[in-house]
């Protein structure tokens, strides 16, 4: 049983650590912009998933005005894009410039007849159900439809990462095999 809800934790661990980088880190998609808009949002359940209410404003108000941007891939379907400054807050992109890429992406619209391709680099989740939207971060002319973008921070993230994890295991095992096995070996070293 012991064993079972050992690894019931480690699954559970890794995967929320997992859906953490999953949402955070930046990514490319290549699309045609349709249209853009504002709305005003009124934030309930999935306030979570969207920038701090104080970013951007003086007040700390519940309701905000939000940039979206609508874009359609190649493949037709379509995804809305939230576009608001991250501020200092969770993700750290430190992003204040919203209103320019809602002017970008304004100029940068296209129709199915004649399209004109975009990387967009977001972060985040599309859920319908819950009205959750990935924020834009950034928009780049592409040739074609068929590009491929390179997430270089998202490889660089997961690179430095890596070495931090491994250097906490290295000391980690270096601590248990100089410090703790010799007491449970009878050992006085």
């Amino acid at each position: 049983m012991l064993s079972y809800l050992k690894w019931t934790f480690w699954i559970v661990f890794w995967a929320a650590i997992l859906s953490v980088l999953h949402y955070t880190l930046p990514r490319w998609d290549v699309v045609r912009i349709a249209d853009t808009y504002e709305r005003r949002e009124t934030f309930g359940a999935n306030s979570i998933f969207w920038s701090h209410a104080d970013t951007g404003s003086g007040t700390g108000e519940v309701t905000r005005e939000v940039f979206f941007i609508q874009t359609i891939t190649p493949g037709g379907r379509p995804i809305v894009y939230r576009n608001e400054d991250t501020g200092w807050g969770w993700p750290p992109f430190f992003k204040f410039d919203s209103a320019n890429l809602q002017t970008l992406a304004n100029d940068m619209r296209s129709t199915s007849d004649s399209p004109d391709w975009v990387a967009v680099k977001h972060y985040g989740w599309r859920a319908e159900f819950m009205t959750i939207y990935p924020n834009a971060l950034r928009i780049k002319d592409v040739d074609g439809p068929d590009e491929r973008v390179i997430p270089w921070t998202a490889i660089a993230i997961l690179i430095a990462l890596g070495c931090v994890f491994w250097a906490i295991y290295a000391r980690w095992r270096r601590f248990w095999d100089n410090r703790v096995d010799p007491l449970l070996d009878g050992d006085e070293a």
